[in-house]
């Protein structure tokens, strides 16, 4: 299992895209990795023949555990052997006799489909579904990654297979005369509103426990602030008009702020530091500033990075912000769109959020939590108007920032935000 990311510990197999028998050259795609921050492809970096694969899909184990055994077509020597038994002994087991770990599932069990010698792939709980109930998994058509069969796939089938008097139907089904303790259902069987398990992902299990782990050990305090953001809406609505009319896509407040961000991180750059262990008599100041920005794709929470956020402008930064969401949602992101982050932005205020915290992301020193921008009643002189307001949580860890610091930068942004100007200058 290789080290796909600068935070990886361990690995989900998600597609093998070579199966035990298949010749395997330099830089083809030999499988498709699990990481907790996305699913991306590894190439083989030696040619040979794909002998057994060691651990099937869906599973989860370390980095520099063995995934599958190549076969160069050089003799092996066992440890231990004498040089004289080396010599007698045969090269590595040829590819095309060695079986699959995990072989295809169809309704008569026997690796093919419905009898036609076709392969099928499918999730692991699909496999285990097909084994239960008798699935013929030739009659579902796969919408998973590469046509893979998914458990969505199947609830067609299964209702079929587990509906009165399916037992019939079902090609090769053994009947077993129930028991009578078996005879009478579940009240979880009748009741459709008793609980579900739903496995978790891999990348979700991951991401529960980075998190606990950050939750656990890092001591984090909280600082709110609010600002009048009402000349940050009309900047970005003028400033929009102007982009439109000269053909250029529009900027978010989303983008102003990750810029506004990250010249508030130049100023204080003790806020834009790590800490290290508590062995070490020394913290991590970064010079460079780069934000890592929340995403919640369909496959979960990933954290794509805008490096030098400070020396781009605000028409960059969106641009490269929607070109990391969309590869977000596609599962396209690489390992180093996803390294080096110093600092974390969370926006939840296109979902009507009005404030909330954050957990940090490791090894960054803190996170900001931005919630939406609302007109409220606020008192301008001796005048109380409608003006547009946005309130933000700064999530610091209290062994390298203290709070003076924290809220010196919270001081900063909020400048920033209510003089606009100054973020696009």
């Amino acid at each position: 299992m290789p080290r796909l990311s600068d935070t990886m510990e361990e690995g989900a197999i998600a597609i093998w895209h070579k199966q035990p028998g298949d010749r395997v050259e330099v830089g083809d795609l030999l499988v498709e990795i699990e990481t907790d921050k996305a699913t991306m492809e590894y190439e083989a970096y030696e040619a040979g023949t794909l002998s057994e694969h060691l651990v099937a899909e869906g599973k989860l184990v370390s980095i520099g555990e063995p995934i599958a055994l190549l076969d160069d077509g050089k003799p092996s020597v066992m440890p231990g052997a004498t040089p004289a038994a080396a010599a007698d002994a045969p090269a590595a087991t040829p590819a095309a006799e060695a079986a699959p770990a995990v072989p295809p599932i169809d309704g008569n069990a026997d690796g093919n489909a419905a009898g036609r010698g076709e392969r099928l792939f499918a999730s692991p709980l699909v496999r285990k579904l097909a084994r239960e109930n008798h699935l013929d998994l030739s009659q579902v058509r796969g919408t998973g990654p590469g046509g893979r069969i998914i458990r969505s796939d199947t609830d067609a089938l299964l209702a079929q297979a587990t509906a009165p008097g399916a037992d019939s139907a079902v090609p090769n089904a053994t009947v077993v005369a129930p028991s009578a303790a078996a005879a009478a259902p579940s009240p979880d069987t009748l009741d459709k509103r008793a609980s579900e398990a739903i496995p978790l992902s891999n990348m979700r299990r991951i991401i529960a426990r980075r998190l606990g782990e950050s939750a656990r050990t890092i001591p984090h305090f909280f600082v709110t602030a609010a600002a009048d953001a009402e000349n940050l809406v009309q900047l970005r609505t003028e400033l929009n008009a102007q982009l439109v009319q000269a053909g250029r896509p529009k900027v978010s407040i989303n983008d102003l702020l990750i810029r506004a961000s990250a010249l508030a991180l130049r100023e204080h750059p003790e806020v834009n530091a790590s800490y290290i262990d508590d062995a070490s008599v020394e913290m991590l100041v970064h010079h460079r500033v780069n934000i890592g920005v929340a995403v919640a794709s369909g496959n979960g929470l990933v954290v794509p990075v805008i490096e030098d956020a400070d020396q781009k402008t605000v028409s960059q930064l969106g641009t490269e912000a929607k070109q990391l969401v969309s590869l977000a949602n596609a599962k396209k992101l690489t390992a180093g769109q996803m390294s080096g982050g110093t600092f974390t932005i969370s926006n939840l205020g296109m979902f009507g959020v009005e404030q909330f915290t954050a957990i940090i992301n490791p090894p960054e020193g803190a996170i900001l939590a931005v919630g939406g921008t609302a007109r409220e009643a606020v008192v301008v002189g001796d005048e109380i108007v409608a003006r547009h307001r946005m309130r933000y949580t700064l999530s610091a860890d209290h062994r390298i920032i203290d709070g003076a610091v924290a809220a010196q930068f919270l001081q900063t942004l909020t400048r920033l935000i209510e003089n606009p100007w100054t973020i696009i200058a």
